[in-house]
């Protein structure tokens, strides 16, 4: 029988250590290395397998991640001033990045490999 308890999400990179640096060092996320497999430890035990690809990844074409946050616009000016540029949607988010469209607040951005990820709006 399947436990879900135990279940978790991964995605492919292209670079682990560089995308080791950019998840630990950009977004602060406690990151451990294994059999060149990078956990992404998230709290309360949860956990995201990040897996090399090479040249043969894609990135997702949809959000992978994402980051609960306070306030959106503190997060995107924090994210912006370490080098994170945000996504721009056309008729959908503001000159920073965030879609203020209805629903919560969210902004999106890319890892290194081209992965979707978003801050949003507790």
């Amino acid at each position: 029988m399947v436990d879900a308890t135990k279940a978790f999400s991964g995605f492919s990179v292209r670079d682990v250590p560089e995308a080791k640096a950019f998840y630990e060092d950009v977004l602060g996320v406690g990151v451990s290395e294994d059999h060149g497999m990078l956990s992404l430890h998230l709290g309360d035990g949860h956990h995201v397998l990040v897996y090399p690809k090479g040249p043969a990844h894609e990135p997702a074409s949809f959000t992978v991640l994402n980051f609960p946050v306070p306030d959106v616009d503190t997060a995107v000016d924090e994210l912006a001033a370490k080098g994170v540029s945000f996504l721009h949607y056309e008729g959908m988010t503001d000159d920073k990045g965030v879609n203020r469209k209805g629903g919560p607040l969210i902004a999106w951005f890319t890892d290194p490999s081209g992965n979707v990820l978003s801050v949003i709006q507790e």
